[in-house]
């Protein structure tokens, strides 16, 4: 692993603007503009890129372009099944960490990279980055963000504006900004889908519902 590898995931201080850096990102910026310029029947085209772009990404993901990422998804983990909708932002300018089966609303962000608070250190462009770990099976609300160093739990829920500051436990619904949990998931849930929307289970056939059969 070259140095400044390294330094993008050391946590530290270090200089983005390395001409080494930047010519090695380059490389992977060609490759997100080849699949953001994919037609929609180019299904097979978007599968191959991915598999190329991404440091890991499961069967089945769907990521709808734009999609944006400093590194076009080369620090990316992806489990199966994963799906964003269109504009999701990833600022991967170290890992990060996706369970299968979570989907992500429109024009989520994904921000791992930071910069000191102190004037003298920003003014040079330092920064420092920290990953970003989110579960399996969560749904990511419209317009999220998510910033360094965050962890979610599996099956949790983020609101849609949500600015999500601090780990998120698994199974919750948590909103707001900053993002803090609203509720646990729970039996009600099991039985109403939307406010007194009641969920028909007899037109589900054998489903599983957060790791348990209904």
């Amino acid at each position: 692993m070259e140095k400044w590898e390294k330094d993008l995931h050391s946590g530290r201080i270090y200089d983005p603007g390395d001409p080494e850096v930047a010519a090695e990102q380059m490389k992977w910026q060609e490759k997100m503009y080849d699949y953001n310029h994919t037609r929609p029947s180019e299904g097979e085209k978007r599968v191959q890129l991915l598999k190329e772009m991404f440091a890991e990404i499961g069967e089945g993901c769907c990521i709808e372009p734009p999609f944006y990422a400093n590194w076009a998804g080369k620090f990316m983990h992806f489990g199966d099944g994963v799906y964003a909708n269109f504009g999701l932002t990833c600022v991967d300018d170290t890992h990060i960490y996706v369970g299968s089966h979570t989907m992500f609303g429109p024009n989520v962000t994904l921000a791992t990279a930071n910069h000191p608070m102190l004037p003298e250190l920003r003014y040079k462009c330092y920064q420092y980055n920290l990953p970003i770990h989110i579960g399996t099976n969560c749904w990511i609300g419209s317009g999220a963000v998510i910033v360094p160093g965050v962890t979610i739990g599996d099956n949790s829920v983020i609101g849609a504006g949500s600015i999500v500051t601090k780990d998120i436990p698994a199974n919750v619904v948590a909103v707001g900004n900053p993002c803090r949990v609203m509720r646990e998931l729970n039996e009600r849930d099991r039985e109403y889908y939307y406010r007194d929307r009641k969920i028909d289970w007899d037109a589900f056939d054998g489903y599983t519902f957060v790791g348990k059969a209904r």
